[in-house]
């Protein structure tokens, strides 16, 4: 089927017989998927899709730029009886498009849905990530509509796979808030604890095709890394035994997850150590649509906070006989 212009009549996607260079150049009308967006990373905006966002892992302080495969994709829409009833309300558009147009040519449009109708399938039609820089022209390069027979998917229909994509492009997870003690300055030789302030170490996202398939990904902290600020392993002693969050200070516990600085940070360039935490979030996946062949790389975020060091001063007395 040729590249043909679409337009939009009542909620949905229409033909006409010409305008193929203008069908690539716009943005395809119909609904528009729940999208995604924070201050660092775009994930999704889906154009023309029937997907659903939902989940505590939207909108979220950090994402890792995750990018879908293929940024345009066919999903299932009307069966043959309906997309006919809709292409034939389209009559005014058809011939507002063809002025030259002629009532033949409009049946002429029309048999491919007569042919359809009745048959046990489906319309499919294409959806792209608006967010994506090839998304659009990923778009123009597939057919405004295929028909594909029941239980089958059509070349460059979307997949289980696609859809865990999308909502893995689509999630995000807490910046975790370093948490010290000492809380504002430090000082040679003392025991310098760090723990996570992390309300809840577990996001999700799912990405649902409703009453065809969902797809669920859930990042969960697995563990924490303190880098101390320094190189020279002179200046420090590193306690690494953290967890995934480390442990918060206790009057009297042992230094397990922490810093202990043998030089004071006076002579460093900013007069600080710029401590740093990367955080490792395991990802994990669920679909009702069939198992996916492929597992996600965990996603690692770094915060960073100054860490002055100074150095206890003693005077000492002589005393008298």
């Amino acid at each position: 089927m040729p590249r043909l212009l679409v337009l939009l009549a009542a909620g949905s996607l229409v033909l006409s017989g010409a305008g193929a260079a203008s069908a690539a150049a716009a943005p395809p009308p119909g609904p528009k998927g729940e999208s995604f967006q924070n201050d660092r990373t775009v994930g999704v905006k889906l154009w023309n899709s029937q997907i659903v966002l939902r989940g505590d892992g939207l909108n979220g302080k950090r994402g890792d730029g995750y990018r879908l495969k293929r940024p345009c994709w066919y999903e299932p829409g009307p069966d043959g009886k309906d997309m006919l009833q809709q292409q034939e309300q389209i009559r005014p558009y058809w011939f507002q498009a063809h002025p030259d147009g002629t009532e033949e040519e409009f049946q002429e449009f029309l048999k491919q849905f007569k042919d359809q109708e009745g048959k046990k399938g489906r319309w499919w039609v294409p959806s792209y990530n608006e967010k994506d820089p090839n998304g659009l022209s990923c778009w123009g390069a597939l057919d405004p509509f295929v028909w594909a027979p029941e239980g089958e998917t059509p070349p460059n229909g979307i997949t289980a796979q696609e859809l865990a994509d999308i909502a893995r492009a689509a999630l995000t997870v807490p910046e975790p808030k370093i948490m010290l003690n000492p809380n504002e300055k430090s000082y040679v030789n003392l025991g310098t604890w760090v723990w996570l302030g992390v309300d809840d170490p577990s996001r999700s996202v799912t990405a649902e095709l409703p009453g065809v398939m969902s797809a669920t990904v859930t990042a969960t902290l697995d563990e924490m890394e303190i880098d101390p600020g320094t190189t020279d392993t002179q200046r420090y002693d590193l306690k690494s035994e953290c967890g995934p969050t480390g442990h918060p200070y206790v009057k009297g516990g042992k230094l397990q997850c922490g810093v202990i600085y043998r030089r004071a940070s006076v002579d460093l360039p900013r007069k600080v150590y710029e401590l740093s935490v990367t955080t490792t979030w395991q990802v994990d996946v669920e679909t009702d649509g069939g198992p996916i062949p492929v597992a996600y790389q965990p996603i690692a975020i770094e915060v960073t906070r100054d860490v002055p060091v100074g150095e206890v001063q003693s005077t000492v007395t002589k005393l008298g006989d």
